[in-house]
């Protein structure tokens, strides 16, 4: 593989399934509903697909689940399989595909994600936390409450800070009608939403979501043989990530989103100062807060006065989640940031910003044990 590829690789098509709650569905059947709508955007036919790059389903792992996508599909692809990192498993896996297809290994890829908590099993997410689940530790939600309680004593973080990135979400996911949640939030409503473990609210959580999502991964040079309409180029992408449990940590307020961000905009040949747009992965509020930090937009301690004043809203200094996130689009997570990136770099997202020729996409998976970072131009 060359040392930069930067720019020789495009999103060619994004697809994804109605968001919400979707009973009866699997999530095979929502992964090739989701890729044949991508197929369709990019205007190729599923006979061109040499590659097949799965996010196993979180709430229900299986054995040889990249396979069974493919031959849902109808596809026999060269190369592929399914991947676990959690949230950071998307831009992964289309870094993934644009290594393979530097390597000459294939030249058209899919990557797609779906899962079906919302409608099935969401158990995964209140399971207990190892050894310190004798005292009470249980839910994803836990580690993020101890996360963000720690940010708030460490560096004086107030509860605004954090209700300013949900209300942002909240905002734009009401201008979208295919998010699951489409109710504004200001801060009283905030403020009322009950606890679910002490500093987080209910409104600090992502939805729990049925859904799939797909893109299409080629090289520019491929994408212009084939006619594509709207290619999206790929300028950058890096990843980070931690073994350690939470408790084991040197410190809870810095994430690997740092050393994913580096990489990526080393790559681009950019800095946070050239990003117009932001998809930054919401699981949590404080997620956003801390990513924030870490890729440089503000010093550590002071993204909740960063997000102030609408700050991350459309019409902002910095627009972030323009579609919604996990927070109010759907909590089927990590790839629907991918699409919002790309429906902004072709100016066709419905909250457009306008003149935007970067765009930060980031995905987190775990308690911040992954991070992965993307860039697109256009």
């Amino acid at each position: 593989m060359s040392t930069n590829s930067s720019g020789r690789h495009v999103i060619a098509g994004v697809g994804h399934t109605a968001f919400g709650k979707l009973p009866g569905r699997d999530t095979v059947s929502l992964n090739v509903e989701a890729c044949r709508n991508a197929l369709a955007d990019a205007g190729i036919d599923k006979s061109l697909v040499d590659a097949v790059f799965v996010k196993v389903p979180t709430s229900a792992h299986q054995f040889m689940y990249g396979q069974k996508v493919a031959e849902a599909l109808g596809v026999t692809p060269r190369i592929g399989g399914a991947w676990d990192q959690g949230g950071a498993a998307n831009i992964t896996l289309l870094s993934f595909a644009i290594m393979a297809i530097e390597a000459g290994q294939c030249e058209v890829a899919l990557v797609c994600y779906a899962d079906n908590p919302r409608s099935g099993n969401r158990a995964v997410f209140g399971r207990p936390r190892g050894d310190d689940a004798v005292y009470g530790w249980f839910s994803t939600a836990a580690g993020y409450a101890m996360i963000q309680r720690r940010h708030m004593i460490e560096y004086g973080t107030r509860v605004e800070g954090f209700a300013a990135v949900a209300i942002a979400s909240r905002k734009h996911g009401a201008q979208n009608p295919a998010a699951q949640l489409r109710v504004p939030l200001d801060l009283d409503r905030y403020l009322a939403s009950p606890w679910v473990v002490d500093p987080i609210r209910r409104d600090d959580c992502a939805l729990v979501s049925d859904g799939g999502a797909a893109i299409v991964v080629m090289s520019a040079r491929r994408a212009r043989e084939l006619g594509v309409a709207q290619p999206v180029p790929v300028l950058g992408f890096g990843h980070g990530q931690t073994s350690f449990e939470i408790p084991q940590r040197a410190t809870l307020t810095s994430t690997e989103a740092a050393r994913a961000a580096d990489t990526a905009f080393r790559m681009a040949g950019a800095a946070p100062k050239d990003v117009d747009v932001a998809q930054l992965y919401d699981c949590f509020t404080v997620t956003v807060l801390m990513t924030l930090e870490d890729y440089g937009f503000c010093r550590k301690g002071e993204a909740g006065r960063f997000v102030a004043d609408g700050a991350i809203e459309h019409g902002g200094r910095l627009p972030i989640n323009t579609s919604g996130g996990l927070l109010s689009e759907t909590g089927m997570p990590g790839l629907q940031l991918i699409i919002e990136g790309v429906r902004q770099m072709r100016g066709t997202a419905r909250l457009q910003v306008p003149g935007a020729k970067l765009c930060l996409v980031s995905n987190q998976g775990g308690t911040m044990h992954t991070h992965s970072t993307l860039l697109l131009g256009n």
